[in-house]
Order: structure tokens, then sequence, then C-alpha cells
């Protein structure tokens, strides 16, 4: 009775293990994948092999489950493929629209103008933007020039000059007076330049150097009369002067020099290239009581004059020379372009002329008086060609996004089914209305205010509609109607108060590009909304349930891993107890 007891017992924790591995089986809502009933019944008979795989059961318990989740991750990725390819046509769009902007406003490329010269190695010119077209007549009589001096020549750059002084003075009546010499502020060429330039006066001194000596060349900053100067010595007076030294084998410039004797004076004229031997020669040939000699030393030659002594006796008679330690020659005086335009003088202190011609600025470059040269101001056909241009190239991008999503697209699965579908979106009204917005802008037709066009349609500036909506241009008659009709090209974009075609297209693209409520922003932040929905909802389902149900199955599984691998030792002790063996059994 007691082996019958045991027995009893046994099978009945073999009936609970069994019972509880039913509760689990009924009670899991599981893919057939989710637990390996062979093993079970295996484990149940007496296998070694493991009743359940906890980890794979588990796995395929929550796939189930998260069926809800996997459709709204689907639809969140078809909302980001929608996000994106409805932001890729708005840019297109936003282009189309730009392109609208640039060939309707008055200071566009239809506004560029371009300035042809008959003679452009005399006169170049540049005209702003809407300037009127036509043709002018300019005559230049001569070019504005900036004033220019040179000093005689010194044997170098740092040479010290005799004491002296000079005086430049401007055409606005400032004046300043420089002390030469030893000592004083032009000591030395290079010094007089920096003294020079540190007046102010609107000129710049340099010193130049070359295989005969240095000179002292002193430039106006700015060219016309206004910015003219002249430059002036100290007089000497006295019975004996001395010129500085010349650089031996060098000569004199065109110059002038004075002397006055008992109230006389008298100017003799220097011509380039001559001696200071010459000079005494005229000098002394003039019979004015003073003597003349070319001399030398280290550092050249010289002039020096002396007055004669009166043969009577008495004192010898002074003289006043104008130019005590150099000379400077004017290479050129200051003055202003003188020009006519259209027949109207103008005088400007630059040779570049503003003003002449509304909108036009002239480059004079050279002048040959009495000979007319024309300018012809245009439109810029140019620039008009490349931006109509730039309209059919991104027209074409825009079309061929918004075309794309309406396209039917196959492809077969891995059973052999072939399905059908459109782009992501084909459905999205935004869409279906941009499409048959950009169609509808290309039928515009111009009506002028009065008389007739030669351009009522894109077709009459070459450009044409393929079965596919594309937009393709003959440049031939582009060209064509830029060269012979450009107002008529000006007109129908701009129209006859800027409601021309690039005004229409514009204001209907806007309701879809505007920043501030068009078509293409309220769709996108509709996206996004429900884009941030699915986000949320997915992370609550996987934080909650999820994580719940992972813990719970878990748990579950492993009860029943538990119970399944106790199953054959509790089948062994039944069967012992009942006294069944293998031998038994055989027999």
């Amino acid at each position: 009775m007691d082996s019958e007891a045991g027995a009893l017992r046994e099978a009945g924790k073999i009936m609970s293990s069994v019972s509880a591995v039913n509760t689990l089986l009924s009670g899991t809502a599981t893919t057939p994948a989710a637990i390996d009933i062979s093993n079970i019944l295996a484990a149940s008979s007496g296998s070694s092999s493991a009743g359940i795989d906890v980890s794979s059961a588990v796995t395929a318990a929550i796939y189930a489950d998260n069926a809800p989740e996997r459709v709204w991750v689907a639809d969140q990725t078809t909302l980001t493929s929608q996000s994106t390819a409805l932001t890729s046509i708005q840019t297109a769009t936003e282009a189309v629209a730009t392109d609208m902007q640039n060939l309707n406003t008055l200071t566009g490329p239809l506004a560029a103008r371009t300035v042809t010269s008959s003679d452009s190695n005399d006169l170049s010119a540049t005209a702003a933007t809407g300037t009127v077209s036509g043709t002018h007549t300019v005559v230049v009589n001569s070019l504005a020039t900036m004033g220019s001096w040179y000093s005689d020549l010194e044997s170098s750059a740092t040479a010290t000059l005799p004491t002296s002084s000079l005086t430049i003075t401007t055409a606005a009546g400032a004046t300043a007076t420089i002390a030469t010499g030893s000592g004083n502020a032009g000591d030395t060429l290079n010094d007089l330049a920096t003294a020079i330039n540190g007046q102010n006066l609107g000129i710049t001194a340099t010193v130049v150097s070359d295989s005969t000596g240095s000179r002292l060349a002193i430039i106006s900053n700015s060219s016309g009369s206004a910015a003219d100067f002249s430059i002036t010595s100290a007089n000497y007076t006295g019975t004996s002067w001395t010129s500085p030294d010349m650089p031996t084998g060098a000569t004199l410039g065109a110059n002038t020099v004075t002397l006055t004797i008992g109230g006389t004076p008298t100017t003799i004229t220097t011509t380039s290239g001559e001696t200071y031997a010459q000079l005494a020669t005229a000098i002394n040939g003039l019979g004015l009581g003073v003597t003349a000699a070319a001399g030398s030393d280290a550092n050249g030659t010289n002039l020096t004059i002396t007055s004669n002594v009166p043969t009577g006796g008495g004192p010898t008679p002074s003289f006043t020379i104008n130019e005590p330690a150099f000379g400077f020659t004017q290479a050129v005086a200051g003055a202003n372009a003188s020009l006519t335009v259209d027949g109207v003088p103008i005088d400007s202190a630059s040779n570049t002329v503003a003003g002449a011609i509304s909108g036009v600025t002239l480059d004079l470059l050279g002048a040959a008086p009495g000979s007319p040269i024309s300018l012809t101001v245009a439109s810029d056909a140019s620039t008009i060609s490349t931006a109509i241009n730039q309209f059919v190239t991104d027209y074409n991008t825009a079309i061929g996004l918004v075309n794309s999503q309406f396209a039917d697209t196959s492809s077969t699965d891995s059973s052999g089914t072939t399905t059908t579908s459109q782009g992501v979106l084909a459905s999205d009204p935004t869409v279906v209305s941009l499409q048959s917005t950009l169609e509808q802008a290309l039928s515009y037709v111009a009506t002028p205010a009065t008389g007739t066009t030669t351009v009522s349609t894109l077709a009459d500036l070459g450009i044409t509609v393929a079965n596919d909506g594309t937009l393709s241009v003959d440049s031939t008659t582009l060209d064509n109607a830029l060269t012979n009709n450009p107002t008529d090209v000006q007109n129908f974009f701009e129209g006859t108060a800027l409601n021309g075609f690039a005004n229409t297209t514009y204001n209907a693209l806007n309701n879809f590009t505007s920043p501030a409520n068009g078509a293409f922003k309220v769709d996108l932040s509709s996206i996004s909304a429900s884009s941030s929905s699915l986000t949320s909802q997915i992370n609550d389902f996987e934080n909650g349930y999820i994580a719940n149900q992972q813990t719970l199955l878990t748990a579950d599984f492993t009860s029943a891993e538990v119970a399944l691998q106790q199953l054959p030792q509790e089948m062994q002790e039944l069967n012992s107890e009942l006294g069944f063996t293998n031998s038994g059994n055989n027999g």
C-alpha cells in the first residue's frame, strides 16, 4: 500500500508539472515558433534535451505583442519619406519663385544694360541697371591731367642741397615754404621729399634716380585744374652766386633764369640738354654787367655768376637771381578734361565722367579732338538669356520631382506577385495642386496695354513644353527676340505695372512657398506633428506594455522550463513506484 501511495504522489507531481506547462501554453499568445512542442514531449518521455528555449520563446511572444508597434513604425517611415520628398519639391519650387522675382524687378536681369563704343581705345562706358536705352555722340577734346614738376639734377638723393628755400602753392591757395640745405628740413632730396609729403597739400614727392643722378618729382594726387600747384624759390641778392653741383656729364632741363640788375629783369631760357658752359656763354653775351663761368669740383659741374667791378671805381653792384638753389620745371599743368556729349560741352576734373548721360559713367582713355564717338546703351542680352535659361532649368527640376510622385512603379515580391504603386505624395493635396499650378503657368498670354507685341507667350521666346511637362529653349529664337525686340521681352515678363508673366507666376507659387502660411509649411508641419505623435506612442508602448510583458513572459517561461526539466526524473520515480521496469516491459 505504501508503494502504491508513493506512486500516486509521484503521479500527482507529474500531473502538476504537466498542468503548469499546459496552463502556460494555453495562456500565452505566441506564434507556432515560440515553443518547440517536440522538445517538450521529448522531455516528458525522459529525453535529456532541453524543454524550452526561454530567450527564443520570450522573443517570439514579444514579436506577436509588437504587431501594433510595427504598424506605427511603418507609418512613421512613410511620414519621413513624405517629408523628405516634399522638402525637395519645396526647394525646387522656391528656386522657380526666385527666378520669377529676378525677372520681375526693375533692377533685375531685364534691367541690365551694356554700352558699346565705336572707339573703345579712346572711350568706354558702363551703364547702371534700368538706364534708358539709346545712342549718344561724344567728342573728347582733351583729357584731365595731374600737375607735375621736377627739379634740376643733383649728384645723388643724399647729396647736401644748397641753403635756400622753395614755396609750394596749390590752386586752392594753400602754401608751404620749406628750407633747404644743411641743418634744414630739406637737407637732401630724400629729406625734401619727406618734408613736402608731410604738408598734406594733395601732392606727392618722390626721388627719381638714374645713371645721371637724382631729381625730385612732385605730382598732384588727383587730376584737374583745381588740384594743380606751382613751385617758386626765394630770390638771391648779392654780388656772387654759385649754383648747386650737377653731376659731370649731366645737362640742364628746359627752364628759365631771371637776373635783375639795377631794377631791370632779364630772363634767360635754357633748353633741354644744355650745359652750364653754354648757359654761361649765353649770360655773358647779354652784357648785363656780370660774368658767368662754368666750373667743376669733386661733386660735378656748376655755374658761378659774379658782378663786374666798376671801371671808375665805387661799390660793386649787386644782382638778384630767382633760382638761388636749384630750379623746378613744370612737366604738366593740372587741367580738366574737355568733351561734348550730344553737343553739350562738359568740363570734368576726372577722366571718369558721371552725369553727362543719366545712368552712364564715361571712361576717357584718349583724345582725338573733333572725332565723334558713338555710344549705344542697350539691354544686356547675355544677362537676360542667362536668367531665362535658369528659370527653365529650375522649372524642369520642380515639375520633374512633382511628376515623379504620380508615375507608376512595379515591383515583384519573393512569391512572384507583382504590384504597382506611386510616390509617397501621390495623394498629397499640396503636390496635386502644385502640379496643376505649374502647368497652368505655362499658358500665360501677355496682353499689351496698347498696340501689339512680338512676345505674348513663352513660345515666342523659343520656350516649348515636352510631353513629360519639361521645358526646352530654342536659343536662336530667344536670341532673336532679345536682340530685335528687347522691350517686348521685358513687357512680357514685367507687364505694364509688374503684372506680367513673372509676377503672375510668382503670386501663384507664393501660395505654396510663403514662409508664413504657404501650403508647404502647413503640410510639413502636419507631417512633423504626426511623426512626433507616433514617436510618443511608440515610446509609451515600449516603456509601458512591452517592458512589462518582457518581465512577465521571462518569469513564466522560466518556470515552465524548470517544470519540464523535472519531468524525466519524476516519470522515472513513478515507474519505479509502480514496478514498471524496462526488463518487465520487454518480457
